[in-house]
């Protein structure tokens, strides 16, 4: 007959031992996580939506700066208040340049994007670009966060329905909840084996709506893949169509049902739909090879939406396309960034000033006058309430409107 278990001296010594390590570890874990240093100062009242400029001004003057090295080219605006970063603290300024409210962590910001009338903060662990955190834009307060294993270098990858990062081995894209809708590429810790269908090196990325669209090379050649932003299982991508395009080739727009790349070797603008047909092409002016991120996929796709345009800057070229088939209706030289639509007109950085484009003639109007000092990069602009916001460089200048 087998002796019944009993409890020895050992064995409760090992069992405190074991607790206590592992409080000990817990408690270190806990102490010393980043997570516990971010400090938020929400705002002490919702703030309201302050919309966007609705007519063209007669002229403009320079309010207020704000310090921005959150490494984006173009301005982030949420709800209307200007998004900013610097001295690792995230802030959001009203039009008026009140402080809205702040969110402060020693942690290193890896991108900052705004969806779902929330503000999404990406940052830097000891494994990877992999915490995030989500801030409801009007009132300044915790609105969710994950945290998960992540490459070291990721560019924003965000629409009005999805935000996510891409990198050269692997792509993610959550959902307003910020739980993952996709994962895509090289997995760290694979559950499953044959879930993922390809393993290149992602060029460019673009999402919208429930379309996602990446540009990779293989060592059988380089594709346009186009795929589901929501399948069935988020660890296993559901590709709608595998396109053959040139190594240099990259995306310059998305719609809900198609994209376009830009091809160096043709100086096309090239439309597919999902099913992976051309459904366009338009020849442009020769642009110049845009800037690669550390790991070699595309720093920033300048890319803005319009009313009824979708947008592509790079190197003194404005690209207005179509939002069906994608074909390019305009392009105009010596943009200095993209822009945004006031009322029925297009205005976008020029030399001197802000050019305004009438829809119709497909033409610049006139010049609305900025004096830029010596600043001469790129400045992309947007709209935050009345005013116009410029980024130039680590600087965010915002304009009054005088109408």
């Amino acid at each position: 007959m087998n002796k019944p278990l009993r409890r020895t001296r050992g064995d409760l010594i090992a069992t405190a031992v074991i607790a206590g390590v592992s409080t000990l570890l817990l408690g270190t874990a806990f102490v010393t996580a980043p997570v516990r240093s971010a400090h938020l100062s929400p705002s002490a009242e919702a703030h309201e939506d302050y919309g966007q400029l609705a007519v063209v001004p007669s002229s403009v003057s320079e309010g207020f700066t704000l310090p921005d090295t959150s490494g984006r080219d173009q301005p982030l605006v949420a709800n209307g208040l200007i998004i900013t970063y610097n001295d690792h603290t995230i802030t959001a300024t009203t039009p008026d340049g009140e402080t809205a409210w702040t969110y402060k962590r020693p942690n290193d910001l890896c991108l900052v994007e705004q969806a779902w009338d929330k503000v999404v903060a990406v940052y830097r662990n000891h494994a990877g670009c992999g915490d995030v955190v989500a801030i409801d834009a009007k009132t300044g307060q915790y609105a969710g966060t994950r945290s998960a294993i992540a490459p070291d270098d990721v560019v924003r990858l965000a629409s009005n329905d999805r935000v996510g990062y891409a990198a050269s081995d692997r792509l993610e894209v959550w959902r307003s909840d910020l739980v993952r809708t996709v994962e895509y590429g090289r997995v760290e810790a694979k559950q499953e084996p044959d879930m993922q269908p390809n393993e290149c090196t992602i060029t460019s990325a673009l999402t919208r709506t429930e379309l996602v669209a990446v540009t990779e090379t293989c060592n059988d050649g380089s594709y346009l893949r186009l795929q589901k932003a929501t399948p069935e299982d988020s660890r296993k991508p559901e590709i709608l169509a595998n396109i053959s395009i040139s190594p240099d080739a990259y995306l310059v727009a998305i719609s809900q049902d198609a994209a376009a790349i830009y091809d160096p070797e043709t100086s096309e603008v090239r439309g597919y739909n999902q099913d992976g047909n051309s459904i366009s092409s338009s020849s442009v002016p020769a642009m110049e090879n845009p800037e690669l991120g550390a790991d070699g996929i595309i720093h920033n796709l300048p890319v803005a939406d319009l009313p009824h345009h979708m947008t592509y800057w790079q190197n003194g070229s404005l690209l207005l396309m179509e939002p069906a088939a994608l074909g390019v209706t305009g392009v105009f030289q010596g943009a200095l960034g993209t822009g945004f639509s006031a009322g029925d007109k297009l205005m976008y950085a020029s030399d001197g000033g802000i050019a305004v484009v009438d829809w119709d003639k497909n033409a610049v109007d006139r010049i609305i006058p900025v004096d830029r000092g010596s600043y001469s990069g790129p400045v992309h602009i947007a709209s935050a309430g009345a005013n116009i916001v410029e980024k130039r460089g680590d600087e965010v200048v915002v304009l009054k409107a005088n109408v």
